[in-house]
């Protein structure tokens, strides 16, 4: 459970506030929260960050094949090659995908011998991937341009 869920399961004004809908409750708490000087995000801030960390978890599989496509990678590269991308993941986050990867056949993985210590396992895309990770492109194409021409319309 993210930061954005646990601030939301302890309020019991989140589904009014993420509708958009402050009640008399709500504002009273606010109230409460701003005299006792916590720093709360608002429900706007709240709920698109949630769908933020939504699109980021779908779009990280893609990110993953495309760095694994070329050769095959040490976790410690992904992590790094994904963070110089500008998309900081940690560890927890990384592993049980890769294990997905693997497991449904997108990833195959060897160990290898590491001069830093025991064998590492490196991954790296399998046939069945490399057709996943073409669609994935074409899918993630589409929708930059839907967004393209939905914003440019937005500004009209």
């Amino acid at each position: 459970m993210s930061r954005t869920d646990d601030l939301l399961a302890a309020s019991p004004q989140a589904d009014d506030e993420i509708a958009g809908e402050k009640t008399t409750a709500s504002l009273q708490s606010d109230d409460e929260a701003a005299g006792e000087k916590i720093s709360t995000k608002t429900s706007a801030e709240a709920y698109a960050e949630n769908l933020a960390t939504q699109l980021r978890k779908g779009f990280m599989a893609y990110c993953v094949l495309t760095i694994c496509a070329g050769r095959a990678h040490y976790t410690g590269d992904i992590i790094q090659r994904l963070a110089e991308a500008d998309l900081v993941v940690v560890e927890g986050t990384i592993y049980p995908l890769l294990n997905r990867l693997q497991k449904d056949g997108l990833l195959r993985y060897e160990w290898q011998e590491s001069e830093q210590g025991p064998p590492r396992k490196y991954y790296a895309i399998t046939d069945m991937g490399k057709a996943v990770q073409v669609e994935l492109r074409s899918h993630i194409k589409t929708l930059n341009t839907t967004l393209k021409t939905l914003e440019k319309g937005a500004k009209s």
